[in-house]
């Protein structure tokens, strides 16, 4: 996938403020501190449009951002930061369930691990919702940070992973560029599935 252009469009939380067009959206979705926004600027080989943060729960809403005028990226607030309050988890448990349950614009969910731990439970809640969705809302799991790991360090720690969530798990570096590659070729299938379906008599 050739980027031409990449631009941030808003910031929203509640449903009546979010896009109503019908350009396909790509949700990315992962711990506080995985690495989504710095995948995100990988991928788009744009420094900077997603903003990055050392400090955990920095996304606080569902930022939207158009690619090549034709689709959108989807940056969700992180999950599992205990410092966020209560009424804030809350409202972001709502908005995740709509969105990733709801949206009709909605192509693929980017679900972000880090390739150094042990998934969590909060993972592997989200990548159980996810797999009960696929049949229409179908789902990619990445690891980042692979650049952090040895070689072994990383097929152990892969093979774990998996089999944890049992689904197959693409390992990505931001700094390398390690996985971009195999990340938009399974974007791209996403994208053409939902021109097909959308097509008359689809």
């Amino acid at each position: 996938m050739k980027v031409t252009s990449a631009e941030f469009l808003k910031s929203a939380i509640e449903e009546r403020d979010w896009p109503r067009d019908s350009l396909p959206e790509i949700a990315f979705l992962g711990r506080s501190n995985v690495g989504k926004s710095s995948l995100i600027n990988s991928l788009l080989g744009v420094k900077g449009l997603a903003r990055t943060s050392r400090t955990p729960g920095r996304t606080q809403m569902l930022n939207f951002f158009v690619i090549n005028r034709n689709f959108r990226f989807v940056d969700f607030p992180g999950y599992g930061f205990a410092r966020v309050p209560r009424e804030m988890k809350q409202i972001w448990g709502r908005m995740a369930n709509d969105f990733l349950a709801n949206r009709a614009q909605l192509v693929l969910s980017i679900h972000i691990v880090d390739s150094r731990h042990e998934p969590s439970t909060q993972d592997n809640e989200l990548h159980q919702w996810l797999a009960s969705l696929n049949a229409t809302r179908p789902h990619l799991t990445v690891a980042t940070k692979s650049d952090k790991l040895s070689q072994n360090e990383l097929r152990k720690n892969f093979e774990r992973i998996e089999r944890t969530l049992s689904s197959e798990t693409i390992a990505y570096s931001a700094a390398t560029g390690r996985g971009r590659e195999q990340v938009w070729r399974r974007i791209v299938e996403a994208l053409t599935a939902s021109s097909r379906s959308s097509l008359p008599g689809a």
